[in-house]
């Protein structure tokens, strides 16, 4: 006895012998296989490459924002005349005007003792400072920018370590300010500070920070800094002067004048 094929059905209801259509599905199934293999290994290897190309951009891109301090025009880094929409107490407008520029220079003599501290495993590569006075003339405000030897991983160690350790609100790791002479800023000496921050970039070696006081030289007892004296409701003389968000709309506005340069032209956006 024998057994002939078994049979299916179309989609007639027309018998039809499986087996030819098992081969062909089986034939199928293993061909969709195949292609998708393919694919996933395809999109795995463009994604690795992809992964790759984007962490050396990222890389080539830090290491380039070391040298902006002197391929940068001063006057790009830290702008004549630089507006703060919103930047005041209250969501008031402020602008600062630039009245001098410190000469580049490195790191010796420039920070309190414990500041230079705790910025010292990124090390110095240059610094560049510049102080602005607001449209009354009643503040003054050093900003500055410290270009660092530091890679990424030292970056971010730093700026986890002033996060996790609150560095930044010591008032004992206060940034100098720039005093210079024959300008609203002449009296601006350390113990005229009254408000501040600093900021630890990761994408790029650069820390930025600024420090704020009033231009008539008084002294002030209890410096705050900048992210507690602009919280609503803080009552320090620093707070209600304003002298937080001096500091805190400087810094990050020039900030994002330097992110602009980092970036290179090819990537800023038309205005």
């Amino acid at each position: 006895m024998s057994f002939g094929e078994p049979e299916g059905y179309d989609e007639q209801a027309r018998p039809r012998p499986l087996a030819g259509r098992v081969r062909s599905r089986t034939l199928a199934v293993a061909t969709c296989l195949v292609l998708g293999l393919g694919l996933i290994g395809g999109a795995v290897t463009g994604s690795w490459l992809l992964g790759g190309s984007g962490d050396g951009a990222a890389k080539g891109t830090f290491v380039a924002a070391r040298g902006l301090w002197h391929s940068v025009p001063v006057d790009r880094l830290f702008p004549r005349t630089v507006l703060g929409t919103g930047a005041g107490p209250g969501g008031a407008d402020r602008t600062w005007t630039r009245i001098a520029v410190a000469p580049d220079s490195g790191c010796k003599g420039a920070f309190d003792p414990l500041l230079a501290k705790a910025l010292a495993p990124v090390g110095c590569q240059r610094l560049v400072r510049a102080t602005y006075t607001d449209a009354t003339q009643s503040f003054v405000t050093t900003v500055g920018l410290l270009f660092t030897k530091g890679d990424q991983a030292a970056m971010s160690a730093l700026a986890k370590r002033f996060q996790d350790d609150g560095l930044g609100d010591r008032a004992d790791l206060m940034p100098r300010p720039y005093a210079a002479k024959d300008t609203a800023a002449a009296r601006f000496g350390p113990a005229q500070r009254a408000s501040w921050t600093i900021s630890v970039l990761t994408d790029a070696p650069v820390v930025v920070y600024a420090v704020s006081g009033w231009a008539d030289g008084r002294g002030v007892d209890t410096p705050q800094p900048a992210d507690q004296a602009t919280q609503s409701g803080a009552g320090t003389a620093p707070a209600q002067a304003g002298l937080g968000n001096e500091a805190q709309g400087l810094a990050d506005r020039i900030e994002r004048t330097l992110r602009k340069d980092i970036a290179g032209p090819a990537t800023e956006q038309p205005s």
